[in-house]
């Protein structure tokens, strides 16, 4: 973050353990889908055919196989989410999107509580709210030790540009 006040630009993503946390919801999510997929798929086959029932290996693939999966996508497609401040603004880059908010346009920074995580919420001048990707913290996985510092250095990075003091 040190060089982000030299000009170069800061990046915040959310840390390794979010991005399983994140991995694993999904993952547990898709457990749930998968199973109650392979419910309906075995109801339905017994109804209509004689079809014996799929051995227990199959069911315990189907309720356990969709999260081991989904955690390490959820790793590697987490710690592809960030928020890039540099001087033309904030700019959140995901893997299927990317957005630019410029300093102009910023009216205000704060950290609040949504659920039961504290985000960082961009306040634009056109009364609109934007919701960073990152920095976040929450409970369990979702908890990050340097959240306060991440949200004072977006802090100072938005009103040294906004009231100047930072060489572009």
């Amino acid at each position: 973050m040190d060089a982000a006040f030299a000009g170069a630009p800061a990046r915040f993503r959310p840390t390794r353990q979010q991005a399983l946390g994140h991995g694993l919801y999904v993952g547990g999510l898709m457990s749930v889908v998968g199973v109650g997929g392979g419910l309906v798929a075995a109801v339905a086959g017994l109804h209509w055919a004689a079809v014996p029932a799929p051995p227990s290996w199959v069911w315990l693939l189907l309720a356990v196989g969709p999260a081991l999966v989904a955690a390490p996508v959820g790793l590697l497609v987490g710690r592809r989410q960030a928020v890039v401040v540099d001087a033309d603004g904030i700019r959140t880059v995901a893997p299927f999107t990317r957005a630019v908010e410029p300093w102009s346009r910023v009216v205000d920074l704060r950290a609040e509580r949504r659920g039961g995580r504290t985000v960082v919420s961009v306040y634009l001048d056109t009364g609109t709210s934007v919701q960073l990707c990152a920095p976040y913290s929450g409970g369990m996985f979702a908890a990050d030790p340097q959240f306060e510092l991440k949200v004072g250095a977006l802090s100072h990075l938005w009103r040294s540009h906004r009231f100047g003091g930072v060489p572009c």
